[in-house]
């Protein structure tokens, strides 16, 4: 049993070595309560905010060791529109394909060791969310969100 844990342990020290250092990432959120399309209730837009912040998380992780992702949202609007159901604590997201795609309007920039590498504000959209294949599940609320916001770190942001 103790070779075992020994060599779990040599295992998991050689990995710690190997990984290299997590790209570090800040979001802020410019008064979320005035946002265009974040939801009705305080626990929906809390619930949006969290699965946003966690995925421009899983975004930073691609950048190289070293350098971090700051990100302000400066306002949402998510895919499709709201609409309050009178039997349910729950509203229902209406995805029409019309004039209701989702866009964000950010202030972002990637440092390093304290220098700006790059920076800008941009209102970030995507137009077409309904006529293309998205690799997220349906069952998550912010799929065409994240899709979007994973074109536009490919596009912008990404190490070429």
């Amino acid at each position: 049993m103790k070779h075992v844990i020994r060599q779990i342990a040599c295992v998991a020290a050689a990995l710690a070595v190997a990984a290299p250092a997590a790209a570090g990432v800040n979001v802020t959120y410019q008064a979320p309560e005035q946002f265009a399309d974040l939801g009705h209730y305080e626990w929906q837009r809390q619930e949006v905010l969290r699965e946003l912040s966690d995925h421009f998380k899983k975004l930073a992780a691609q950048l190289p060791p070293g350098q971090t992702l700051n990100v302000e949202v400066l306002d949402i609007d998510l895919a499709g529109r709201q609409r309050p159901v009178r039997w349910s604590i729950y509203d229902i997201r209406v995805i029409n394909g019309g004039a209701d795609w989702p866009h964000m309007k950010l202030r972002y920039s990637i440092t390093q060791d304290g220098q700006v590498l790059k920076s800008g504000e941009e209102v970030v959209q995507n137009m077409m969310y309904t006529n293309r294949l998205n690799r997220y599940f349906t069952g998550d609320t912010l799929r065409y969100e994240k899709q979007m916001l994973d074109d536009w770190f490919k596009e912008k942001l990404a190490v070429r």
